[in-house]
């Protein structure tokens, strides 16, 4: 259940066995208690059935804030329909001949019905364009093609919303065995004597012997197996030579338990000496020292006799033996994972390691890693077992969770009860595990990775991302890719508010005013077609950069929209409405043009504002915004056919959209209005705000 293999003792005080289990030592009556679901083994696999069906952090924020959006849309255009009938109805809307268009009996209703339509056409244009429905395609757009790239990087994507969810991960809950290791034991020190061997001496040795097995087999006929016993910790074997009739008993297992029963050992050159008390001191700090680096320590030991007229032993000699050597396993950490424990430590992501391993290897493995330090005070309930942790009160548990840096001796449902406390606590869970046990936790999480090559199939189907590789550098760029897709958004949230706040006030301030929106419907929908759909294109598109590591999680109750955001998108939609509306009052006088031409100036300047804007969007807190540019060709390309369509449509489809031709003068003044919002970027970007505090109270409250 906990993940790890090992020999529990079954008595009076502990009864209970899995199913499964297998019995290495001794006899007795089984009972079954409990069968199907209401198992252990059951009740762990009906907590993976269950349908969580939680919004992911980024879908709150975005549903939070798509209704208080649609609320201020909705209220503007209600604003607006009203004024403009109460100015049509009391004869204050005059046609271009500056007639009156209402007045009263004699005005025809066929015209009324017209100009009523058109009244209510405008405001529903107005909510059209209020609401972000551009939003979904920019996140499904940023999802889908950080989950293409992420395949790349050796992580498959199962669940789409995973993406963004991992960009916002505060804490990590990691598996030891396979995922921060290798899973494959090897020997790393090999103790001849009082000596340690290095690993070419190992190497020399191997290839000078040249060891076949067969031929030490055929040479030697085995007498009696006595096979690992959990109280004894050792196993051995007898075997008899056939040359000489000599009959040769061997012992191996825990060090400590083989060392008490040897008289003798050989030391470095060969020479067999006695085992005195202070040798066997030595020896024993020996086998400390090997533990304390998270080493399993097995010892070796023989005794030769003279084979005495046939007769077997009944049972293996377990006295007098001479001890032959010690060697170290050990699973060694996989390459690069300290540096990336450090890289989400930079990243203000925690790292918590949870494994059914024992309290002394997962604390030397943790150290290894960099998850704990060296220097650390690990008596502060740091390290501490699953047991421990499934004892405390509910009180306790949150209370000192935080402090829990490694989880020992864990099973499936302290894993689980760890992700359940730290969701209440507020944080954004992500947990990486391989086998049926981390199931449960797996599922609970904000943010499930399995391992592709150990994990098995329940883990994966319960996970949302499956680590091809199975390492922990590779949990490091899904974090990269998900704090990618998460800034990316921000930057198309803040470019289309940007629009909307632009298209709302110029249109409600010009119907206070005059009774005429300058936008017409066409040319709002326009609007909302190429920057909702093409901004979504240009500005999902850019890869993770190694700014994003260097920032601080989001977690889960961050506001979607910073203070850096309204700065900048604060001042982008005042510049504009500013100059739109100078060109609405003023622009027949200044450019001496008709109605119509300064309408088309108007809607075109509008547009190009929005083109040179995506610049400024690309970058968020840069001043910068030209900086990887080249990197993403697709951005240039939507930039050019958006400048093309435009043309096209101001130019070709003058009927259609309400627009006359521009001469050259005119396109140069349009675009020369629309390039100064680069500079006003620049100058609004050294105004120093904090990206940290909460901005968006509405968000958070409603």
């Amino acid at each position: 259940m906990t993940g790890e293999s090992d020999h529990i003792e079954i008595n009076e005080r502990t009864p209970f066995m899995f199913s499964g289990t297998k019995v290495t030592d001794g006899f007795g009556f089984m009972l079954v208690t409990s069968v199907g679901m209401n198992t252990a083994w059951g009740q762990m696999m009906s907590s993976i059935n269950r349908d969580l069906n939680e919004e992911t952090p980024l879908q709150a924020r975005l549903n939070k804030l798509s209704s208080y959006i649609g609320k201020v849309g909705l209220s503007v255009a209600a604003l607006v329909l009203l004024v403009l009938l109460i100015r049509y109805f009391t004869g204050n809307t005059k046609d271009d001949m500056g007639k009156r268009e209402f007045n009263g009996s004699q005005t025809d209703s066929g015209d009324i019905m017209n100009s009523v339509v058109g009244i209510v056409a405008a405001a529903v244009t107005i909510i059209v364009v209020a609401i972000p429905e551009g939003l979904p395609l920019a996140v499904t757009l940023t999802l889908a093609y950080s989950m293409k790239r992420m395949m790349a990087d050796h992580a498959m994507v199962r669940k789409l919303s995973a993406c963004e969810t991992m960009g916002s991960a505060t804490i990590i809950c990691t598996d030891k065995t396979g995922t921060l290791t290798l899973n494959e034991m090897k020997v790393t020190e090999v103790w001849l004597g009082k000596e340690v061997n290095d690993d070419t001496s190992l190497d020399m040795a191997v290839l000078d012997l040249g060891m076949n097995m067969e031929e030490v087999k055929q040479n030697y006929e085995t007498i009696r197996v006595e096979a690992f016993n959990s109280v004894k910790k050792r196993s051995g074997v007898l075997v008899k030579r056939k040359s000489d009739k000599t009959l040769h008993t061997h012992w191996k297992g825990a060090a400590e338990m083989i060392l008490a029963l040897c008289s003798t050992f050989y030391d470095t050159a060969g020479m067999l000496k006695a085992l005195d008390e202070e040798e066997r001191l030595q020896f024993e700090i020996i086998i400390k020292n090997m533990a304390a680096k998270s080493l399993r320590c097995i010892a070796f030991a023989h005794k030769e006799r003279v084979d005495e007229g046939g007769l077997v032993p009944q049972n293996l000699e377990e006295n007098g033996l001479t001890f032959l050597g010690l060697v170290g396993l050990k699973d060694p950490c996989r390459p690069g994972v300290k540096v990336a424990v450090e890289s989400c430590k930079a990243a203000g992501v925690h790292i918590k390691m949870i494994t059914g391993d024992n309290v002394h290897t997962a604390r030397a493995i943790a150290i290894e890693c960099g998850i704990l330090h060296p220097d650390e005070n690990l008596d502060n309930e740091v390290v501490i077992e699953g047991v421990q942790f499934r004892n405390y009160s509910p009180e306790e548990r949150m209370e000192k969770i935080h402090r829990i840096h490694v989880m020992a001796r864990s099973s499936p449902f302290d894993k689980l009860l760890m992700v359940q406390c730290l969701k209440r606590k507020g944080h954004v869970v992500a947990v990486t595990g391989d086998g049926t046990n981390d199931a449960p936790a797996l599922k609970e999480a904000d943010i499930g990775l399995s391992m592709g090559i150990q994990g098995t199939e329940v883990a994966k189907e319960s996970s949302d991302i499956v680590i091809l590789d199975d390492n922990f550098t590779s949990v490091v760029t899904v974090l990269r890719w998900g704090r990618c897709v998460y800034n990316n958004i921000q930057k198309f949230l803040q470019f289309q508010l940007t629009v909307n706040a632009a298209a709302l006030v110029i249109n409600f301030v010009a119907a206070l005013s005059s009774g005429k929106v300058p936008l017409t419907a066409v040319q709002l929908l326009w609007v909302n077609l190429i920057m909702d759909t093409l901004a979504a294109f240009a500005l999902a598109t850019d890869k993770p950069t190694n700014d994003l590591m260097a920032k601080p999680p989001v977690g889960r109750s961050e506001p979607l929209i910073t203070l850096i955001m309204w700065r900048n998108l604060i001042a982008q939609a005042l510049y504009q409405v500013f100059i739109l509306l100078v060109l609405q009052f003023k622009g027949r006088s200044i450019f001496g043009v008709d109605e119509k031409v300064k309408s088309t100036l108007i809607f075109n300047t509008f547009v190009l504002c929005q083109v040179f804007n995506e610049f400024n969007s690309r970058k968020l807190e840069k001043k910068n915004i030209f900086l990887g540019l080249l990197n993403n060709k697709l951005f240039l390309a939507i930039i050019g056919i958006t400048i093309v369509l435009q043309l096209v449509m101001v130019e070709f489809l003058r009927r259609f959209a309400s627009t006359e031709r521009l001469d050259w003068g005119q396109w140069g003044a349009c675009i020369g209005i629309a390039a100064l919002s680069w500079p006003i970027g620049w100058l609004i970007k050294c105004i120093p705000v904090s990206g940290k505090q909460l901005a968006y109270h509405s968000a958070s409250t409603s």
